[in-house]
C-alpha cells in the first residue's frame, strides 16, 4: 500500500460538509488532501483501472479496482481520451499514460494534482470504497501510517 500524495493538508474530511462551491450542505463521500498543482499522486493499491472520465464535478478522475477495493483519484491534470485501442488518461505535462483495464502496481505513479471539476484550489479528492460501499480513508490513511 502506498500513500495517495505528500499530504499538506486534509481540507475537507469524509462525511456531512457544506460544500465550498454551492454552499449547499451534502455528504462528502471522500478525502480533500491538498497539495500543489502538479504534485505526484501515487496508486495506493496493485490493482485495475476500471473506469476514467473527464467531464464530471469530480474533474479528470480514475478509478482503480484492487480485489473488493476501489480507489477514486479526482480533480487529476490531465485528460481523458481514445483511440482505435481503446479509452485512456493522459498527463503530457508528466509523460504519464495509462489505458483502461491496463493493471497499475501498488505505489505507481498514475497522474498529478490538478483543478479539475468543480473546485476552490488545487488537492486530490480521495474516495474508498469496499464492497460497493463508500468508507472514510482517513480511517485506512491512520492504519497505514501506525503501521509503517
Amino acid at each position: 500500500l502506498s500513500f495517495p500524495v505528500e499530504i499538506q493538508a486534509y481540507t475537507s474530511p469524509y462525511g456531512q460538509r457544506i460544500n465550498p462551491v454551492t454552499g449547499q450542505s451534502q455528504f462528502h463521500r471522500g478525502l480533500d488532501i491538498a497539495a500543489p498543482r502538479g504534485s505526484y499522486i501515487r496508486n495506493w493499491w496493485s490493482g485495475q483501472l476500471v473506469s476514467l472520465s473527464d467531464n464530471t464535478a469530480c474533474g479528470t478522475m480514475l478509478v482503480i479496482a484492487s480485489g473488493s477495493w476501489e480507489h477514486i483519484y479526482c480533480h487529476l491534470e490531465g485528460e481523458v481520451g481514445s483511440d482505435s485501442e481503446g479509452t485512456y488518461f493522459y498527463d503530457s505535462g508528466a509523460n504519464i499514460m495509462i489505458r483502461q483495464n491496463q493493471i497499475v502496481p501498488g505505489g505507481a505513479r498514475i497522474a498529478r494534482v490538478g483543478m479539475s471539476g468543480r473546485t476552490t484550489g488545487p488537492h486530490l479528492h480521495w474516495g474508498l470504497k469496499f464492497n460497493g460501499n463508500y468508507i472514510d480513508p482517513a480511517i485506512v490513511l491512520r492504519e497505514m501510517y501506525k503501521n509503517q
